[in-house]
């Protein structure tokens, strides 16, 4: 019999009405995961706790430029350090694992062609305090317990500094990254990447904002200063203790579980704040942190019967062309929307922020406030379409579930290939490619490339059963095109169950070994992650 994901959550016994959300996941049954017993978040009083806002990294000092010694840059420090946060009122303090003194981490202010030096410290303890599956590739018990490496998500950065999963390094050792900046306006974000214990990783609460400014977007007068905020999104799971709870599977020497999905949501490290704002224009700049849960954001009030409309005006690598009113914002794993929110018509009013019909937070709407002088302009940053011709290659590239004996899944693959397969993927720097992405799962995949931004092209519907029988395409319809909110520039791709997804790709930047991979960080952990190689030509 076959069983949605969550039939098979239910089994685990941790199905709660936060979990009753549009995966797009079907998965077949599978011993039932086991965990200490865990909090019900559902149950805590909401917003009672004030949004906390991450500082902002400041450096310690100059250092000259690996590239030109004879200009200086910015030198951060950031050290990964065990914590303690209390994320609600009402709960004990939860160890966590932080960039700096929190969790979401420092947010850094960076000025594009404006390049900064990073050393990214690991102090962190040399056990871990999460399950670790030696069954994974990159995570066999001869390694060490405690492993990290910092990726900046969304950056156009040399190899030697973008977080290659394999560079990970142990407690009491450190690497300085360059990040040269050479990209327009966008919100990025840091993360751990270390091969096989990412999710452990980054559920432990490696993470943090990265916001590029540019003088372009400077010039469109949009919100900011205290009415630009971040909002880093994501969910977990608490024991009654307080603490992290990640689940496991039936099978003590394999404890790798497909997905998870916990029944807290936090928002900047909080459940349930508030936020208290004055009647006028914001702008969030939004991001789900989440290893697995898809975000369906909408915002209601008391005082009208429908979900209140809103505009976004950016997406994973910057402004779009044009703003697009919405009701509802979709964040899969990685994804990130800018978005403005204006609170005039609300004064001394209530707004809740909901993912689907359960609260995340709160704003307080001020009575009253000072005039807004910032602007929504109805053109933002020209996006050019990249013509299909311009590509010098397509590439067909499958997403496969590879499931045991009892039809349990046990890997995932992109390609069909392990992680440590030779690379098949190498397109030339300063090429254009199309990358066909066949997914053959019942999961709906977020794909992110690292160095590069693209351009969504389509979407298509096709026969998987005729796919795997034939290796061909039958089409069930006319190709999709991309949502509104996707039409600029983006890093990370939703790939939905049996559809061909279609990207186009230049390979600007840097050349070198880089990776793709799926956001899901279950599945990223468990080989669906691959190398590829940006060639320089000779």
């Amino acid at each position: 019999m076959s069983l949605t994901r969550r039939a098979f959550l239910q089994r685990g016994g941790i199905l709660t009405a936060s979990l009753a959300l549009p995966q797009g996941v079907h998965h077949r049954e599978q011993p039932a995961p086991k965990f200490r017993t865990a909090l019900d978040a559902r149950h805590l009083p909401q917003f009672v706790d004030p949004l906390p806002i991450p500082e902002v990294a400041r450096p310690t000092d100059h250092r000259p430029d690996p590239t030109n010694p004879t200009v200086s840059l910015p030198h951060y420090r950031v050290a990964m350090r065990p914590i303690e946060s209390k994320v609600h009122r009402d709960l004990k303090p939860t160890r966590l694992w932080a960039y700096g003194a929190s969790s979401p981490g420092p947010t850094f202010e960076a000025r594009s062609g404006q390049g900064i030096l990073v050393e990214w410290a690991n102090e962190l303890p040399t056990q871990h305090f999460l399950p670790i599956d030696h069954t994974i590739h990159g995570a066999e018990a001869d390694k060490p317990e405690v492993r990290t490496v910092v990726h900046l998500h969304g950056a156009k950065a040399p190899a030697a500094s973008d977080g290659y999963p394999d560079n990970w390094y142990v407690p009491g050792k450190s690497a300085v990254y360059h990040y040269p900046n050479r990209q327009d306006a966008a919100m990025l974000w840091y993360h751990d990447h270390a091969l096989g214990i990412n999710r452990l990783n980054v559920f432990a609460g490696l993470l943090g904002i990265y916001l590029l400014r540019d003088d372009f977007e400077d010039s469109l007068n949009l919100p900011s200063g205290k009415y630009e905020i971040p909002l880093v999104f994501y969910d977990r799971i608490f024991d009654l203790e307080s603490q992290l709870n990640y689940p496991v599977s039936g099978n003590p020497k394999s404890p790798w579980t497909p997905e998870v999905f916990g029944d807290a949501f936090l928002v900047n490290g909080k459940i349930f704040p508030y936020l208290e704002v004055e009647p006028r224009k914001y702008r969030f700049r939004v991001l789900n942190g989440s290893n697995a849960r898809f975000f369906h954001l909408t915002l209601v009030s008391m005082q009208l019967p429908n979900n209140l409309s809103f505009q976004q005006i950016g997406t994973d690598q910057g402004l779009l062309p044009a703003p697009v009113q919405a009701h509802r914002v979709t964040l899969a794993p990685a994804e990130r929307a800018d978005v403005i929110v204006d609170f005039s018509t609300f004064a001394g009013a209530n707004v809740i922020l909901r993912n689907d019909n359960l609260n995340t937070m709160q704003f307080r709407v001020a009575p009253k406030g000072p005039r807004d002088t910032s602007a929504l302009p109805l053109v933002l940053r020209p996006v050019p379409k990249i013509p299909e011709s311009a590509a010098i290659k397509t590439r067909n590239l499958t997403l496969v579930e590879i499931d045991d004996q009892v039809q349990r899944p046990v890997t995932m693959l992109l390609n069909n290939a392990h992680w440590n397969m030779p690379v098949t993927e190498t397109p030339l720097l300063d090429s254009t490619e199309i990358w066909n992405l066949i997914n053959l799962t019942d999961d709906s995949h977020p794909i992110h490339l690292h160095l590069v931004r693209f351009q969504i092209l389509d979407r298509r519907s096709f026969d998987v059963a005729a796919y795997w029988a034939t290796g061909k395409l039958n089409f069930f319809g006319p190709p999709i095109p991309p949502d509104p909110s996707e039409a600029g520039w983006k890093d990370t791709v939703r790939a939905d169950p049996a559809m061909l997804t279609r990207i186009i790709i230049p390979f600007a930047g840097y050349p070198g070994r880089y990776v793709w991979h799926c956001h899901i960080l279950e599945h990223e952990d468990n080989e669906m992650m691959r190398p590829y190689d940006v060639v320089a030509l000779k």
